[in-house]
């Protein structure tokens, strides 16, 4: 019939959204431990393939890792169809918010056995929280067993990765540590550049076009406090810290969007100087500041080589600044 629409022959699909773990039935969560595992193994394969040509015995040890692994998504597969029948739902880490983001082992990139060992260490000891969080929710007494019993032989994965190290190798401590530094200083350092970064152009697109102190003060204060209240909420918002070990949510969206905030009042607040041009001098020059302070501190805490480190954030913020200046002239 003429005027009728026809109906898309598939259905449009959106962004999926994340649930927390608190909402997981078991079923889901023994699908999700299979796809972990799943992934473990893969990720176990791709190291010790990385290792293979310059440490031959670490490869091995990853490949038992890996083999350990495949033992487990067996076990769990076994346990599932018994509970629940043959379909397994497809649910993954990234579907679930509160998992740390894995970047690939890329197959060009030189892995030691200390980078290998850094690698498994976090991989296990997210799994580990993993499995001692669901066997806490579970009251099927198998599935209590089968996941306490996989969270202690993921434990003691993360000592077998211990003996991989060339240096001294680290303690579990030594992983919170550096887990912290992955979940609690990159949010934080990631609300430091928002605020140093984003609220450039305004302010100095306020400052060429009203070529006034006040005024341009009020734009960069206003621009600020709405990056740090955003920031804020977004980074509380995004997990609650249950399998991460990443903390409260409130107390990290209160020192992200406080470090938001911090990082553009630095150059705002110049602008209390009534001489405007003083003022975008002065500046300016604590922009310079800010810049070379993200870049030591992802140098310091995100092993970014130093040089690449100032040349990104140095090359994005004058960007950044000169779309102000651009904008600001227009008129």
């Amino acid at each position: 019939m003429r005027g009728r629409r026809r109906a898309a022959p598939f259905p449009v699909s959106e962004a999926p959204v994340s649930r927390s773990f608190d909402s997981l039935s078991e079923r889901e969560v023994l699908a999700l431990a299979i796809s972990l595992e799943e992934e473990d193994a893969r990720i176990y394969d791709d190291l010790a393939a990385a290792l293979q040509k310059e440490y031959p015995q670490a490869a091995d040890e990853f490949r038992k890792m890996r083999s350990d692994e495949d033992g487990h998504r067996h076990r769990l597969l076994s346990l599932f169809r018994e509970r629940f029948g043959d379909h397994v739902p497809l649910v993954r880490r990234q579907h679930i918010r509160g998992f740390v983001h894995r970047d690939p082992v890329w197959p060009d990139h030189p892995w030691t056995p200390d980078e290998a060992r850094a690698r498994a260490e976090e991989m296990e000891l997210e799994t580990r929280r993993f499995y001692e969080a669901a066997a806490a929710r579970t009251t099927h007494a198998s599935t209590r067993q089968l996941l306490g019993d996989l969270a202690e032989e993921e434990r003691k994965h993360a000592r077998m990765a211990e003996t991989l190290a060339t240096t001294e190798p680290e303690d579990e401590a030594a992983a919170r540590r550096r887990l912290f530094v992955l979940q609690v200083i990159q949010p934080g350092l990631a609300g430091l550049m928002d605020g140093s970064v984003s609220t450039l152009a305004p302010l100095f697109a306020a400052a060429f076009a009203t070529g006034k102190s006040l005024p341009t003060f009020l734009v960069g204060l206003a621009a600020t406090l709405g990056a740090g209240i955003s920031m804020g909420f977004a980074e509380a918002l995004s997990d609650d810290g249950s399998l991460t070990g990443r903390g409260r949510p409130l107390t990290r969206g209160f020192v992200c969007g406080l470090m938001t905030a911090a990082g553009g009042l630095g150059h705002t607040l110049p602008y209390l100087i009534p001489n405007v041009v003083v003022a975008t001098w002065v500046a300016v020059a604590v922009v310079l500041i800010e810049l070379m302070l993200i870049a030591w501190i992802r140098h310091r805490y995100m092993d970014t080589p130093w040089s690449r480190s100032l040349v990104q954030v140095v090359v994005g913020g004058t960007l950044v600044f000169l779309t102000g200046v651009i904008i600001g002239s227009s008129d």
